[in-house]
């Protein structure tokens, strides 16, 4: 594959970086991801990534736009209320660059579906905005064998990692099982809008530098940001070999965790 002359001309600030080049641009256009939700995370994601040039990117998600996602989720519109976000999503892509073929999934992530969906794709996203999506979204990973990004958001604060099934230390060798659902705080809480677009553009960097081999990955390693101070950490999580998922007795088949 050579690039066209259009699309130097899009990518050239990629191509400038001299551990990118054409060659990185290419392995771009050729590398294929998967975003599991269209929502605040899956805003920056879907933006970044489709113009970077991933060739394939898939997206899945069960929802409609409203209105009130309008506050963060910048790849909707208001002429886009009631559609669903899948379709939503797609036409941004479209609009922004015709290289990238995309895959939508007007469902929900569930046990049923989630190896037959992310064995399609090179690198998966988590922009999930739920406990059970988030637990299930690394029993899959770490099952099938595809490198993923976590991220999580409440209020002024967000967290993420990036996990390579079985060399890194994975989601639940942070946080073991999902809290109780009652004590679910995300759906009663407010979140300050630009939180998701600071943590969705850190999952898009890691996936990009994934793709092309470059930099040094968030792995073994959980990055918490506070927007109220402006205080970035990163907090070391260490491998658990009797992690009940990525241990040595780990999960050998998918369950969907309470909703």
């Amino acid at each position: 594959m050579t690039l066209t002359q259009d699309q130097k001309e899009r990518y050239l600030r990629h191509i400038m970086l001299e551990d990118v080049g054409e060659y990185g641009q290419i392995k771009l256009l050729n590398s294929s991801v998967l975003i599991i939700g269209a929502g605040g995370l899956g805003s920056p994601n879907v933006l970044y990534l489709g113009a970077a040039g991933i060739g394939r990117i898939g997206i899945i998600d069960f929802d409609l736009v409203e209105i009130s996602n309008l506050q963060r989720q910048v790849i909707h519109t208001t002429q886009e209320i009631s559609t669903p976000k899948v379709q939503s999503a797609k036409n941004t892509i479209a609009a922004l660059n015709p290289d990238v073929k995309v895959e939508t999934y007007f469902e929900k992530f569930s046990a049923a579906n989630a190896l037959k969906i992310i064995s399609q794709y090179d690198f998966i996203i988590d922009a999930t905005d739920n406990f059970a999506g988030k637990f299930l979204i690394n029993d899959a990973c770490i099952l099938a064998n595809k490198p993923y990004s976590h991220a999580g958001v409440l209020k002024y604060q967000g967290q993420t990692m990036t996990i390579l099934p079985h060399q890194t230390s994975c989601f639940a060798c942070a946080f073991d099982t999902p809290p109780p659902t009652e004590l679910n705080p995300i759906f009663r809480a407010g979140l300050f809008g630009v939180i998701p677009g600071l943590i969705g553009c850190i999952q898009a960097a890691e996936t990009i530098k994934f793709l092309l081999g470059i930099g040094d990955l968030l792995t073994n390693k959980l990055l918490s940001i506070d927007a109220k101070t402006m205080q970035f950490r990163k907090i070391n999580v260490s491998k658990n070999p009797h992690c009940r998922v990525c241990g040595l007795n780990g999960i050998q088949e998918l369950k969907d965790y309470p909703q």
